[in-house]
């Protein structure tokens, strides 16, 4: 004969950096300009965005040659203080809506 035992075991979810705000999304845009270096670039984009190394690094090469990159995706009340700390470490930041397609 055998027996089973059934048992239900609790699961913790850690829900990490999710973006729960509802609202329409808008893009937090970066545009290149002839003041700012490359390292002061990546080290805003890592410390105010909370990007990676190498993700800033990108977002830095795409703002020099592309003339601008959007760096962050999000409702606008998660982005606008983001874009004050770019705009008050001397970025060119602007907040843009996202076009919808359906």
């Amino acid at each position: 004969m055998n027996t089973y035992t059934k048992y239900h075991e609790d699961e913790e979810v850690l829900v990490d950096d999710l973006n729960l705000d509802y609202g329409d999304p808008s893009a937090l845009i970066v545009y290149n300009d002839d003041v700012n270096t490359f390292d002061w670039v990546i080290e805003c984009l890592m410390d105010i965005c909370g990007h990676s190394f190498e993700q800033s690094e990108q977002l830095s090469l795409i703002i020099h040659f592309k003339g601008k990159a959007t760096v962050k995706t999000a409702p606008l009340d998660s982005l606008k203080p983001l874009n004050d700390a770019l705009v008050d470490r001397g970025l060119s930041a602007v907040i843009e809506g996202v076009k919808q397609t359906n």
